[in-house]
């Protein structure tokens, strides 16, 4: 995603084993949509990387100096691609779980809804 016009993605590793079978998905993504997604995003470095004996993933570094992994063991090339997307359009920031469903510094005059009113 880009963050006041600029990509927040720098660089996409692509590790995956030459022999493994849980690498076979990752192998035709690399031959079929690899070289699309290169041209698609000019902004993006893209890196391939032979590891033999462990499973393929996605390793994706942002400007802001945070890393994102993704396993795509076993994944069809279509799906491959999805999660090669998905790490393009985030930002590469921490993920926040909220503490609660909504945050508000005014809370209603009226209460908090809830599901059990009786009328």
């Amino acid at each position: 995603m880009a963050l006041r016009g600029v990509w927040q993605l720098q660089k996409l590793i692509v590790s995956y084993c030459d022999w493994g079978g849980s690498s076979r998905g990752i192998r035709a993504f690399m031959e079929t949509h690899l070289p699309t997604f290169k041209e698609k995003n000019p902004q993006l470095e893209v890196v391939t990387q032979v590891i033999r004996n462990q499973h393929p993933h996605l390793h994706g570094i942002y400007k802001n100096h945070r890393e994102r992994v993704v396993c795509v063991r076993n994944l069809t090339p279509e799906d491959v691609l999805l999660h090669a997307t998905r790490l393009r359009n985030s930002l590469g920031r921490k993920v926040v779980k909220l503490r609660t469903r909504h945050v508000t510094r005014q809370p209603s005059v009226q209460g908090t809804w809830t599901t059990a009113l009786k009328f």
